[in-house]
């Protein structure tokens, strides 16, 4: 599946914040007032559409050049989805045999590195370079690979266990990632799996970067059911052990728009492409709103069954 070409308009954005707000009202979640506000603010946004901007077509970037630009900073304080995703994971982690451990897309090596402490031989193989940097300083008696999932430098059935952390979103077909983690994996080995669920729920935005050269560019975001994942792994061999969808249970700005998790809030630039964390200024509430108890990231923990 080809990523298309992408138009995003600040206000699509912004109007699609305040469609969900308003239909979760109408559904019985929120009040008269609430839902009268969120009326009024629509009618302030779409007469200030032309400071807003008029949108960007964006193209499609590889995961490699939108990553390189994350890898100085990608393990700073504030990345919710991490911060969601890593006390589940660890807790699976902690309470599996001692092995051999395949991070896959280890990126800077959050989970290698905690592999490692657990007394784990650990391997990481990620496709950006910059990020593989990133991970050979914390990690410099580990084995890190170069590759892409699909094809992973490795033998088979040499691994006991495989951590994926938040990375299957950015491939449109889960099946061939799932056939070589397979493939690697020995028989009741465990494979620990976690991913985005989105940034609200079902909806996949894809990630909006700005290329060196200045254009515009995105990362595709592929978003999926639950069910779409055991459809490509329980025909493997794999188990399913424990399955959690993890949701955010806070607010995720202030009133002033600026994110909870780390006081993030970029100025808006109308000639560029669309930053949402610099747009939820304008409708706080409504930002609120759409994003409360939305799924966030899914964690599943397989065992392959295969003799």
């Amino acid at each position: 599946m080809e990523a298309p070409r992408i138009y995003q308009h600040p206000l699509a954005y912004l109007l699609g914040l305040e469609g969900i707000a308003l239909l979760r009202a109408f559904a019985g979640e929120y009040d008269r007032e609430f839902t009268l506000a969120r009326l009024r603010e629509i009618r302030s946004l779409l007469e200030a559409a032309d400071e807003l901007g008029d949108g960007v077509e964006e193209t499609p970037m590889t995961m490699q050049e939108g990553y390189a630009q994350w890898a100085p900073s990608y393990d700073e304080p504030g990345n919710d989805l991490l911060e969601i995703e890593q006390p589940v994971v660890r807790e699976i982690l902690d309470a599996l045999p001692v092995g051999v451990a395949l991070d896959a897309a280890c990126g800077i090596g959050r989970h290698a590195a905690q592999l490692a402490s657990l007394g784990h031989t650990v391997i990481g193989v990620d496709a950006t370079p910059e990020m593989l940097v990133v991970a050979r300083e914390k990690l410099p008696d580990a084995e890190l690979h170069e590759a892409d999932l699909r094809d992973l430098p490795l033998p088979d059935e040499s691994v006991d266990l495989v951590v994926c952390g938040i990375a299957l979103s950015h491939f449109p077909d889960l099946a061939p990632v799932f056939a070589e983690l397979v493939r690697v994996l020995r028989p009741k080995g465990h494979l620990v799996l976690s991913d985005s669920r989105g940034l609200i729920g079902d909806i996949g935005l894809p990630l909006a970067r700005t290329r060196p050269d200045g254009t515009s560019g995105y990362i595709p975001v592929w978003s999926r059911l639950a069910s779409d994942y055991l459809a490509a792994a329980l025909p493997l061999g794999l188990q399913l052990r424990r399955c959690e969808e993890l949701r955010r249970t806070t607010p995720l700005v202030d009133d002033e728009g600026a994110s909870l998790a780390d006081g993030f809030a970029p100025d808006h630039v109308a000639a560029r492409a669309p930053n949402i964390w610099a747009l939820h200024r304008f409708a706080p509430e409504a930002t609120n709103a759409a994003y409360r108890d939305r799924p966030h990231a899914i964690v599943l923990h397989f065992q392959l069954s295969r003799d």
